[in-house]
């Protein structure tokens, strides 16, 4: 007897599970939502490829009211498990795709699951921004990271460099500064654009120094990153003797899911929402760092706002 096997598409194994709201994204904007949804009896589920979002990789938390002083890590898993203290599933997986219906949206999980929701909130946060200079892509994982409390470890007793000026690259510079021998921010501006309280950090630090007005052209290595090429000579030469190099130069709206969806956006790609957190979609609301909201100030505080006064405006459209 012959058998035959034949390739079935992994969606075809799921029954679709079926939700009041389906909140795309795990970060502040996303899990407040939830806790909001969750009091308010919303059927709701939170679906993220990382629970607790970009706050994981934050070296320490400083201005979340009631919290003088909080690890990332720990911020996100406390947050995650609040959600889940009011019965909302989490689900670990990306959205692949995102289908309208005749009422509300069928959404395709990365893990093979679907998810019928009568109404969507977008809270996928940004993207790290690249520098895109030659020998970055080749020595990602191998001396070039975007992630200083994943990776600082690694660099102890090393020279590293932290390239950017906002409060992430101040931030992960402080943070390197414990670990690594010599930390070299390099900045292409004239002075740091960062919260007063991480410059003095920075100040205080001597095993901290920044070069301004300095760009890196290039980064060097044979199997790792050894040496960056900036466009400014330093103590005489162009090369910066480095063992590892932090990219901290901001982010960008991660909405490549939603593109297809004729959802309204800002000139930099941001979701256009009203004060309610509606976009220009029928049953789709947006909160935290991807919108246009809160004037673009990307904090934990503004985006669990965001995630709050969506959820609002959500209930009442339900209830209609």
């Amino acid at each position: 007897m012959a058998f035959f096997l034949f390739h079935v598409p992994c969606y075809m194994f799921y029954m679709s599970l079926s939700f009041d709201l389906a909140i795309i994204g795990a970060g502040p904007a996303g899990l407040s939502a939830s806790v909001y949804a969750s009091r308010y009896g919303i059927k709701n589920v939170v679906i993220g490829g990382i629970a607790g979002g970009l706050t994981t990789q934050t070296h320490e938390i400083g201005n979340w009211l009631g919290s003088e002083k909080i690890a990332g890590y720990e911020f996100a898993m406390k947050a995650s498990a609040h959600a889940e203290s009011y019965g909302a599933k989490n689900i670990l997986a990306l959205v692949d795709t995102i289908e309208a219906k005749e009422e509300g949206y069928l959404l395709f999980l990365s893990n093979g699951e679907k998810i019928e929701a009568k109404t969507i909130l977008l809270a996928m946060g940004t993207k790290h921004r690249h520098l895109g200079t030659p020998g970055e892509k080749e020595f990602a994982g191998k001396g070039v990271s975007y992630c200083a409390t994943c990776d600082g470890f690694f660099y102890r007793g090393k020279t590293v460099a932290v390239v950017g000026g906002n409060d992430s690259a101040a931030g992960a510079a402080v943070y390197l500064g414990d670990i690594a021998e010599k930390v070299f921010v390099i900045y292409r501006g004239e002075k740091i654009r960062c919260e007063s309280f991480w410059a003095t950090a920075l100040e205080k630090n001597p095993k901290v120094e920044v070069l301004y007005n300095t760009n890196v052209k290039e980064i060097r290595g044979a199997e790792k990153v050894q040496e960056l090429l900036l466009d400014s000579p330093f103590k005489g030469a162009d090369t910066l003797k480095v063992d590892g190099v932090f990219v901290e130069i901001g982010s960008d709206p991660n909405i490549e899911l939603v593109k297809n969806l004729g959802i309204e956006t800002d000139e930099a790609g941001y979701l256009k929402i009203d004060p309610s957190g509606k976009t220009n979609r029928k049953g789709i609301w947006a909160a935290g760092d991807i919108t246009t909201g809160s004037d673009k100030f990307k904090q934990i505080v503004t985006a669990a706002a965001e995630g709050a006064i969506a959820v609002h405006s959500i209930h009442k459209h339900l209830k209609k």
